[in-house]
């Protein structure tokens, strides 16, 4: 089958690669990635006019397509499923900052660390990070991308303003444009952020960007439970509104500093971490001193103040935790609660994982209630390890929350979503898919069952 599409290619003009050794992961743990179909061709189109030849093909043939960016995803969501086509978007690489517009014309295959020194080249930031800056900007609007910033600059969404996407069909949409406002009938650039390639293939898309980001200082702060720790985000939030407030167990933070090797300042069981923006180096000062008032209202252990080279360690112990754990875990989940809830979350799930043989070590959002569960391995973990995830999106959704916040459904959760959302929400997803992809070729076996 591999060699017919194959020759499909390249009777059409289109140069097929055989060898997709590299194309078939994403940075899902293995212990619970799909397995992936391996009787792929990989293609590597340059701009939107390759892509729309390839699904024209792709669409008289009845061959799947599976669009893949910079594979960081971790919900199997790039995996192929079928004997297919494999779209690497990696030559797609076309970038232009538009200074006057405030905004960024990006191919679908510009890296987020390519996106950002393009921004800062001419005075300008894109906030949103997801932790990876190999992941590419169609990727990042595929999941609607978010990160430690979302609380304060919010998740993709907000910054994208418009797109080109190609259709089942080889049909080429231009949604949006550089204009702030467009309120001209129904959204569909709305509708294909968070779509995870099974509607459209996004190639082009047209990002908002924002002035510098001024002076930083981070706070690192230590609390005995949890409790106490989130009992004052929202007092937080209200009074300076940090450019992002983490919360951090203390093995988590020894695992990301076994990654960094870098240290982070004396912890306790519970931890935030505090990163605040300020016009200059005095306001920031004021600013750290009413969160730490706060703080030590709630029972803070102590409150370090971080700037400079103490600074980028603290980030870098952060964004490493993943890193030093991702042997020794299952999976890491990403469910979302709101914010009030995550004490009453993290212990009825540890109540669960205690009662099931299950160690979990926590960190995420504090600030938007995504909270990061890493449930850990142990002897004949394979037979209950399905259970365990169950009852958290239960614990979750009964609280308000949702089962994932940030990392999508992809394959790994296509079958909890129909459990978690209404009957009727998931017919109208499938008939959206049907709609947008009649035959069932992009991206099958992902996030809902397609349906003719």
């Amino acid at each position: 089958m591999r060699a017919q599409i194959a020759k499909i290619l390249r009777d059409s003009g289109v140069e097929p690669y055989t060898d997709a050794s590299g194309y078939v992961f994403d940075e899902t743990p293995e212990t619970v990635r799909i397995e992936p179909c391996r009787d792929v061709i990989v293609v590597k189109p340059r701009n939107t006019e390759e892509v729309a030849r390839v699904m024209r093909i792709a669409y008289e043939h009845n061959i799947p397509v599976f669009v893949r960016g910079g594979g960081t995803g971790l919900s199997c969501g790039a995996v192929p499923t079928k004997t297919g086509i494999v779209l690497s978007t990696e030559r797609m690489k076309r970038i232009e900052v538009d200074a006057e517009n405030l905004c960024a014309v990006c191919s679908a295959g510009v890296t987020l660390g390519e996106l950002i020194n393009a921004a800062e080249s001419k005075g300008l930031s894109f906030p949103p990070h997801p932790g990876s800056e190999s992941a590419t900007v169609a990727g990042m609007v595929a999941t609607n991308a978010g990160g430690v910033r979302a609380m304060k600059y919010g998740v993709m969404r907000n910054y994208v303003i418009g797109l080109k996407a190609v259709l089942a069909d080889g049909e080429v949409l231009s949604l949006g444009g550089k204009m702030i406002k467009n309120n001209a009938g129904y959204n569909l650039m709305h509708l294909l952020i968070g779509s995870e390639g099974t509607l459209a293939i996004i190639t082009e898309v047209v990002l908002k960007l924002l002035p510098p980001f001024r002076e930083t200082l981070t706070l690192a702060v230590p609390f005995r439970c949890v409790e106490d720790a989130i009992r004052i985000v929202p007092k937080i939030m209200i009074e300076s509104m940090p450019l992002a407030l983490e919360y951090i167990e203390g093995e988590a933070i020894t695992y990301g500093e076994k990654a960094s090797g870098k240290r982070w300042p004396p912890r306790d069981k519970a931890n935030l971490m505090v990163i605040l923006d300020g016009d200059s180096k005095d306001d920031l000062m004021r600013k750290a001193e009413r969160v730490a008032e706060i703080c030590e209202r709630s029972n803070a252990v102590d409150v370090f103040v971080a700037t400079g080279r103490e600074e980028k360690d603290l980030l870098a112990v952060r964004s490493l935790i993943y890193e030093g754990i991702k042997n020794d875990l299952i999976e890491i989940l990403d469910v979302s609660v709101p914010v009030a809830k995550i004490p009453e979350y993290i212990r009825k799930c540890n109540d669960v994982a205690e009662k099931m043989g299950f160690k979990v070590i926590n960190y995420g959002h504090a600030g938007d209630g995504n909270i990061h569960q890493h449930p850990m391995k142990r002897v004949g973990w394979e037979k209950d390890y399905e259970g365990l995830r169950m009852r958290f999106f239960e614990i979750a959704s009964d609280l308000g929350g949702t089962i994932t916040g940030e990392h999508g459904i992809g394959a790994l959760k296509k079958d909890h979503l129909k459990h978690f959302i209404s009957e009727r929400e998931y017919r109208i997803m499938q008939e959206m898919k049907r709609i947008f992809d009649p035959k069932g070729i992009l991206n099958p076996g992902k996030v809902v069952d397609h349906v003719r």
